[in-house]
């Protein structure tokens, strides 16, 4: 009888020592692991927000862009450059990033519906497959793109595609259509425009951004133009919204002397970094000119600072942006990308040149707007000059901090035939497509773009025609005392161009050059 009342007894006893046991181990347990965390509250407030929008808001709503949007504006509060990139937009980002993408290697524009080879690349797959500047596309595998309104955004997603893949082209040429078959390959995307020589000893470098492959084709660039004489540098920033930190460290690498500071970030969660130079600089001895503008930025200001703070070479232009901030890219699980903010970059003398950005996103953008109604593009705005933001060079000359790189040597903003319909133009096809028509049967008129500048001058004749046709086809409507004050400018841009027309950017800078205010100065500074 007593085994038979142990039989029930003992599980009974088992199952309290078994509840008295659950019972302390949630006492005893961490918070964390009990509790959902505030972090995870938030997020699911966020969800159960959107999902009301959707089931009951008066219109209907898209809760992915509205979520993605919440995101973006929740970064936008911290700085404004943490961002979130979806999925979809990451790739073509990243082309620019690395340098190249795969594709068939043609630049193109579209004229009344119709998409003109302006230029094929040299060595691409579009030269190896028999394409030619000046022919038209009609149709992309099965695709007719000819005549039916497509943008540029629908071409691009036709041509590219897989490496190794095939893509078949209907091309119209001299009136008839032919056929190509193209091997699709990587296609470079360059981020110096154009490098060559100003003069019998001064070289001129374009850099349009920072990507993986900036400094090595700086490096090709430069070691060309020793060849020819080098020794004075013009390097132009302007335009430069930066990129790839190591791309602005490398190439100011090559202009110091070993173990100088080039630039320190430090932040919160990162820790203090400081980029020096080596010893395997090829360029100290190369006499250098940086000229920058109001849209220089970041990896440019590197760039700039680095020079000027090291009393390494002359400041060229107008106030940088002034964006100090580094970003690091975070992959999330979909696909996307969190680029955030990590660290603050300073200069060797210790300047952090970040413009405040304490109002919205739009106010510190429209900085640029301000500066041309204050005045600050014509003539230096002497409130930026702070004593507690002054810094002293190795060389004793005054920096200062606080919103950009302020030249040495200010530059005011060239308006000389500048006019309300000179504009019009410039943000119409007009000059584009003019010079596209114009060369079609020029291709090979002049051996060299040397050859081009010094043989080729924009008659009146040809300004008048170019007139009309803007009229014509681009609908900017001649306003004749207008066209009066911008007759040389728009001289100028038409020959500069056709010159790209036939020479890809290197020929319209070696155009644009010859009558630039700011390269002007540059050259006349090195002398």
């Amino acid at each position: 009888m007593q085994n038979k009342q142990n039989q029930y007894l003992i599980p009974i006893v088992m199952a309290c020592f078994l509840a008295i046991g659950l019972l302390l181990g949630k006492k005893l347990a961490p918070t964390e692991e009990v509790y959902i965390s505030n972090g995870e509250v938030r997020y699911q407030k966020i969800q159960e927000i959107i999902h009301v929008l959707d089931e009951r808001y008066v219109d209907s709503v898209d809760g992915q862009a509205l979520f993605e949007k919440t995101i973006s504006d929740m970064l936008h509060e911290l700085d404004p450059h943490s961002n979130y990139i979806p999925a979809e937009d990451l790739k073509s980002l990243n082309e620019s990033i690395e340098g190249k993408f795969s594709g068939v290697g043609i630049r193109f524009f579209i004229i009344q519906d119709t998409i003109c080879v302006t230029n094929v690349l040299p060595n691409s797959p579009a030269m190896a497959g028999g394409l030619k500047s000046g022919d038209k596309l009609i149709n992309v595998n099965d695709s007719l793109i000819a005549g039916i309104g497509v943008n540029n955004e629908d071409v691009m997603g036709l041509l590219k595609g897989a490496e190794g893949t095939t893509v078949n082209l209907d091309i119209l040429r001299n009136g008839k259509i032919k056929s190509f078959v193209v091997e699709r390959g990587s296609v470079p995307v360059v981020s110096i425009l154009a490098s060559f020589m100003l003069n019998n000893n001064t070289g001129y470098v374009k850099i349009n951004q920072f990507s993986v492959t900036t400094y090595d084709e700086f490096r090709a660039a430069t070691k060309e133009l020793k060849k020819q004489g080098l020794k004075k540098l013009v390097v132009d920033l302007r335009n430069n919204g930066g990129g790839v930190l190591r791309g602005a460290t490398s190439i100011a690498d090559e202009f110091l002397k070993a173990g100088i500071p080039i630039v320190e970030t430090r932040g919160e969660h990162s820790r203090k970094f400081v980029y020096k130079s080596s010893d395997k600089g090829e360029l100290e001895n190369i006499e250098l000119a940086i000229v920058i503008n109001e849209n220089s930025a970041s990896a440019s200001e590197i760039l700039a600072g680095a020079i000027q703070d090291n009393d390494r070479g002359i400041i060229i232009g107008r106030r940088s942006f002034g964006k100090g901030l580094v970003q690091e890219d975070l992959m999330l699980r979909d696909g996307s990308n969190l680029r955030l903010t990590i660290a603050r970059y300073y200069t060797p003398t210790g300047r952090c040149i970040q413009k405040p950005y304490k109002e919205n996103i739009e106010s510190y953008y429209n900085d640029q707007l301000e500066r041309y109604e204050n005045g600050e593009m014509y003539q230096v705005d002497s409130t930026l000059l702070i004593d507690s933001l002054k810094f002293t060079t190795p060389g004793g000359k005054t920096v200062y901090g606080g919103g950009g790189i302020m030249p040495d040597i200010f530059i005011p903003f060239d308006t000389l035939g500048t006019s309300w319909y000179y504009t019009q133009l410039r943000y119409s096809s007009a000059f584009t497509t003019f010079a596209f028509s114009f060369v079609n049967d020029k291709r090979t008129k002049w051996k060299t773009v040397d050859q081009y500048i010094s043989d080729f001058e924009v008659s009146n004749d040809l300004l008048e025609q170019f007139v009309a046709f803007a009229e014509k086809e681009g609908n900017v409507i001649q306003n004749a005392k207008e066209l009066k004050a911008s007759k040389e400018l728009i001289k100028r841009t038409i020959k500069g161009e056709i010159a790209r027309q036939l020479w890809v950017e290197q020929g319209y800078y070696k155009v644009e050059v010859q009558k630039d205010v700011d390269i002007l100065k540059a050259i006349k500074e090195l002398r």
